[in-house]
Formats: C-alpha cells, sequence, structure tokens
C-alpha cells in the first residue's frame, strides 16, 4: 500500500487519501468553579463525603462545592449551561439537597448524547479541612456518581497559604475539570 510519490498528481492523490483515512475523536473537557463561605455547623460535605469540622458551607443544596464545580465541567463538556441554569439556587425544591442530584442529572445528559466520561480532576482550595484522610471514599464516592473507575477521578487540595477568604478560613473553594468523549468525529 506505500504509494510513490513521484508526480504532481501523485502528490494531489496522497493529500486526498490523508483527507479521507484522517479522523478525530470528539474528546471535550469542561471546567468548573464553585465557592461557599463557612456559618456556623459541625460537618463540612465535600465529594459527597460528610467531614467533621468546626463551620458548615453556606449555600445552595448541602453546598458541596466539589460536586457543584464537578457539576458545571460536566455539564460544560456538552454545552449545557451551569448548575443554575438546571437548579436554580431561588428555588426553595433544592434547598439542603445532596449536590449528587446535580452530578446524577448533569452524567444522564452526557449519557442521553452517548458521551463517556474519560476522567474527572477535583482541586479543594482551603485551610480546614484536612483533605487527605477523607481522599479514598471521595474518589470512591466521585466515581461511582460517574459510573467510572477510580483511577478516573482525581481529587487533591491546597490551601491558599493563608492569602484572602480562604487563608482567613471564611470559605471553600473547589476547581474541576472533566473530559468526555462523545460519538462521532470532528470535521
Amino acid at each position: 500500500e506505500n504509494i510513490k510519490l513521484t508526480w504532481k498528481r501523485d502528490i494531489v492523490m496522497a493529500d486526498q487519501r490523508m483527507r479521507l483515512d484522517v479522523t478525530y475523536p470528539d474528546v471535550r473537557t469542561g471546567n468548573g468553579y464553585d465557592v461557599h463561605s463557612f456559618v456556623t455547623g459541625d460537618f463540612v460535605t465535600l465529594c459527597g463525603v460528610r467531614i467533621a469540622h468546626n463551620a458548615a458551607l453556606n449555600g445552595h443544596s448541602d453546598s458541596d462545592v466539589a460536586l457543584h464545580a464537578l457539576t458545571d465541567a460536566l455539564l460544560a463538556t456538552c454545552g449545557a449551561g451551569d448548575i443554575g441554569t438546571h437548579f436554580p439556587p431561588s428555588n426553595p425544591k433544592w434547598k439542603g439537597v445532596a449536590s449528587s442530584i446535580f452530578v446524577n442529572h448533569a452524567v444522564n445528559i452526557i449519557r442521553n448524547q452517548k458521551g463517556r466520561i474519560a476522567n474527572a480532576d477535583i482541586t479543594l482550595i482551603c485551610e480546614a479541612p484536612t483533605v487527605a484522610p477523607h481522599r479514598e471514599a471521595m474518589v470512591a464516592n466521585v466515581a461511582a456518581l460517574l459510573g467510572t473507575d477510580p483511577f478516573r477521578v482525581s481529587v487533591k487540595a491546597t490551601t491558599n497559604e493563608k492569602l484572602g477568604f480562604i487563608g482567613r478560613r471564611e470559605g471553600i473553594a473547589a476547581i474541576a475539570t472533566a473530559s468526555v468523549v462523545f460519538p462521532g468525529n470532528l470535521p
């Protein structure tokens, strides 16, 4: 099948053949960000895991910043808006509910479009609580929500080096990235 390129027409034919044979998978990456302030309480929920803490997070649903950021990242892979589009914080129906509902909704949108989640990466930005003792449970929970293997999920944490509202321990932020493979090829 090796074609000798001698004449100009050989190069034109080779170019045409290359264009016909080359396909690129439809891999999409989405990002999400969320932040919640601390209020009086004795636990936080991060990646669906309840963690004892000297404060609680204030906000929409159970205020799981990690799962909120992940929901936005997943929705971004298929142009489906953001978490507030699907679950407006002004609607009392969502007050106090588990954020896993939001992730499940985003996963269903992706699956309805025949997408396959390749990986998810979550970074928690906080001075406290310490994430490391809970990382394995967080990864397992997120993997179960996504219907994927734990090695396709990363959960990590960093501090804000005592700078800003996070450094003053006024809240927690999360950044999430998700990659999803959809059927078909890029043009």
